[in-house]
Protein backbone atom coordinates (compact mmCIF):
# COMPACT_ATOMS: atom_id res chain seq x y z
CA UNK A 1 0.00 0.00 0.00
CA UNK A 2 1.24 3.53 -0.87
CA UNK A 3 2.16 5.85 2.22
CA UNK A 4 2.59 9.47 2.61
CA UNK A 5 5.93 9.12 1.98
CA UNK A 6 5.86 7.32 -1.35
CA UNK A 7 3.68 10.55 -2.66
CA UNK A 8 5.88 13.03 -1.34
CA UNK A 9 8.72 11.73 -2.93
CA UNK A 10 6.46 11.38 -6.52
CA UNK A 11 5.20 15.00 -5.92
CA UNK A 12 9.24 16.04 -5.88
CA UNK A 13 10.40 13.94 -8.75
CA UNK A 14 6.95 15.66 -10.97
CA UNK A 15 8.68 18.69 -10.20
CA UNK A 16 11.68 18.28 -11.02
CA UNK A 17 11.11 17.15 -14.48
CA UNK A 18 8.35 19.16 -15.62
CA UNK A 19 8.56 22.06 -12.90
CA UNK A 20 4.62 22.13 -11.64
CA UNK A 21 3.96 22.37 -8.23
CA UNK A 22 0.35 20.29 -8.00
CA UNK A 23 -1.87 22.20 -6.13
CA UNK A 24 -4.43 19.79 -4.57
CA UNK A 25 -3.13 15.84 -5.39
CA UNK A 26 -5.60 14.24 -2.99
CA UNK A 27 -9.29 14.52 -4.41
CA UNK A 28 -10.32 12.40 -1.62
CA UNK A 29 -11.99 13.67 1.93
CA UNK A 30 -8.76 13.08 3.77
CA UNK A 31 -5.80 15.14 3.10
CA UNK A 32 -2.68 13.07 2.47
CA UNK A 33 0.49 14.17 4.65
CA UNK A 34 3.49 14.78 2.71
CA UNK A 35 5.76 15.65 5.39
CA UNK A 36 7.61 12.25 5.73
CA UNK A 37 9.60 10.99 2.67
CA UNK A 38 12.58 9.19 3.60
CA UNK A 39 10.75 5.73 2.68
CA UNK A 40 11.56 5.61 -0.93
CA UNK A 41 14.62 6.84 -2.38
CA UNK A 42 14.62 7.83 -6.23
CA UNK A 43 17.78 6.71 -6.41
CA UNK A 44 16.29 3.30 -5.18
CA UNK A 45 13.38 3.24 -8.06
CA UNK A 46 15.72 4.37 -10.65
CA UNK A 47 18.07 1.33 -9.40
CA UNK A 48 15.17 -1.13 -9.23
CA UNK A 49 13.96 -0.28 -13.01
CA UNK A 50 17.50 -0.38 -14.43
CA UNK A 51 17.89 -3.63 -12.72
CA UNK A 52 14.56 -5.37 -13.87
CA UNK A 53 13.83 -3.38 -17.31
CA UNK A 54 13.65 -6.37 -19.87
CA UNK A 55 14.27 -5.54 -23.67
CA UNK A 56 11.30 -3.52 -25.69
CA UNK A 57 9.06 -5.31 -28.52
CA UNK A 58 11.24 -3.61 -30.84
CA UNK A 59 14.72 -4.97 -29.42
CA UNK A 60 13.13 -8.70 -29.53
CA UNK A 61 11.16 -8.33 -32.71
CA UNK A 62 14.50 -7.45 -34.46
CA UNK A 63 17.31 -9.74 -32.79
CA UNK A 64 14.53 -12.80 -33.71
CA UNK A 65 14.14 -11.30 -37.59
CA UNK A 66 17.92 -11.54 -37.37
CA UNK A 67 18.14 -14.99 -35.63
CA UNK A 68 15.75 -16.48 -38.88
CA UNK A 69 18.16 -14.71 -40.90
CA UNK A 70 15.46 -13.46 -43.09
CA UNK A 71 14.39 -10.00 -44.24
CA UNK A 72 11.79 -7.68 -42.68
CA UNK A 73 9.67 -7.35 -45.48
CA UNK A 74 9.24 -11.45 -45.72
CA UNK A 75 8.11 -11.11 -42.31
CA UNK A 76 5.44 -8.58 -42.47
CA UNK A 77 4.32 -9.83 -45.01
CA UNK A 78 3.99 -13.51 -43.64
CA UNK A 79 2.36 -11.17 -40.91
CA UNK A 80 -0.20 -9.79 -42.71
CA UNK A 81 0.67 -6.61 -41.66
CA UNK A 82 1.74 -3.67 -44.00
CA UNK A 83 4.73 -2.16 -44.78
CA UNK A 84 3.58 1.35 -43.22
CA UNK A 85 2.31 -0.55 -39.81
CA UNK A 86 5.56 -2.45 -39.68
CA UNK A 87 7.46 0.73 -40.69
CA UNK A 88 6.05 2.21 -37.25
CA UNK A 89 7.12 -0.59 -35.13
CA UNK A 90 11.09 -0.05 -36.41
CA UNK A 91 10.86 3.58 -36.24
CA UNK A 92 8.64 4.59 -32.71
CA UNK A 93 9.53 3.66 -29.88
CA UNK A 94 6.44 4.55 -28.36
CA UNK A 95 3.98 3.10 -30.78
CA UNK A 96 1.93 0.62 -28.82
CA UNK A 97 1.47 -2.64 -30.84
CA UNK A 98 -1.78 -4.44 -30.34
CA UNK A 99 -1.47 -8.21 -29.08
CA UNK A 100 -2.84 -9.48 -32.18
CA UNK A 101 0.35 -7.96 -34.24
CA UNK A 102 2.19 -9.13 -31.96
CA UNK A 103 0.80 -12.62 -32.25
CA UNK A 104 0.88 -12.42 -36.14
CA UNK A 105 4.83 -11.61 -35.87
CA UNK A 106 5.45 -15.05 -33.61
CA UNK A 107 3.01 -16.60 -36.16
CA UNK A 108 5.40 -15.15 -39.10
CA UNK A 109 8.53 -15.72 -37.77
CA UNK A 110 7.51 -19.82 -36.48
CA UNK A 111 8.61 -19.11 -32.89
CA UNK A 112 7.65 -21.88 -30.33
CA UNK A 113 5.89 -21.06 -27.35
CA UNK A 114 8.96 -19.70 -25.02
CA UNK A 115 10.18 -17.47 -27.53
CA UNK A 116 6.39 -16.30 -28.79
CA UNK A 117 5.93 -15.71 -24.53
CA UNK A 118 8.90 -13.43 -24.66
CA UNK A 119 7.69 -11.71 -27.43
CA UNK A 120 4.67 -10.92 -26.04
CA UNK A 121 5.69 -10.06 -23.12
CA UNK A 122 8.11 -7.51 -24.52
CA UNK A 123 5.30 -5.65 -25.91
CA UNK A 124 3.30 -6.46 -22.22
CA UNK A 125 1.51 -9.28 -23.57
CA UNK A 126 0.57 -12.49 -22.52
CA UNK A 127 -1.66 -15.74 -23.48
CA UNK A 128 -3.84 -16.67 -21.33
CA UNK A 129 -5.18 -20.42 -20.22
CA UNK A 130 -8.54 -19.34 -19.55
CA UNK A 131 -8.95 -17.56 -22.53
CA UNK A 132 -10.29 -19.56 -25.70
CA UNK A 133 -8.61 -17.50 -28.19
CA UNK A 134 -5.39 -17.79 -26.54
CA UNK A 135 -5.75 -21.16 -26.53
CA UNK A 136 -5.96 -21.99 -29.91
CA UNK A 137 -3.21 -19.64 -30.28
CA UNK A 138 -0.97 -21.93 -28.37
CA UNK A 139 -2.45 -25.09 -29.81
CA UNK A 140 -1.51 -23.87 -33.17
CA UNK A 141 2.17 -23.04 -31.62
CA UNK A 142 2.29 -26.40 -30.20
CA UNK A 143 1.24 -28.36 -33.13
CA UNK A 144 4.07 -25.94 -35.31
CA UNK A 145 0.80 -24.13 -37.30
CA UNK A 146 2.16 -21.01 -38.22
CA UNK A 147 0.16 -20.16 -41.78
CA UNK A 148 -2.50 -17.20 -40.50
CA UNK A 149 -4.47 -18.64 -42.77
CA UNK A 150 -4.57 -22.02 -40.82
CA UNK A 151 -4.66 -19.91 -37.65
CA UNK A 152 -7.67 -18.24 -38.57
CA UNK A 153 -9.60 -21.28 -39.52
CA UNK A 154 -8.57 -22.63 -36.59
CA UNK A 155 -10.24 -19.64 -34.73
CA UNK A 156 -13.16 -19.59 -36.97
CA UNK A 157 -13.54 -22.96 -35.55
CA UNK A 158 -14.64 -21.53 -32.09
CA UNK A 159 -16.65 -18.42 -33.73
CA UNK A 160 -13.35 -16.35 -32.75
CA UNK A 161 -12.07 -12.79 -34.59
CA UNK A 162 -9.23 -13.87 -37.11
CA UNK A 163 -5.96 -12.46 -36.98
CA UNK A 164 -6.34 -11.00 -40.43
CA UNK A 165 -6.87 -7.09 -41.01
CA UNK A 166 -4.64 -6.11 -38.46
CA UNK A 167 -3.71 -2.42 -37.56
CA UNK A 168 -2.68 -2.21 -34.28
Amino acid sequence: MLDEKFFLEMQKYVENHIGIIPVDVCESSEKVDYSIHKEIELVELKDFIEDNRKPTLKEVLFNLIDEKDTSDSDIYKKAGIDRRHFSKIRSNSDYQVGKNTVIALALALELNKEKTDKLLSSAGYSLSESDTYDLVIQFCIEKKVFNIHDVNQALDYFSLKPLTGLHS
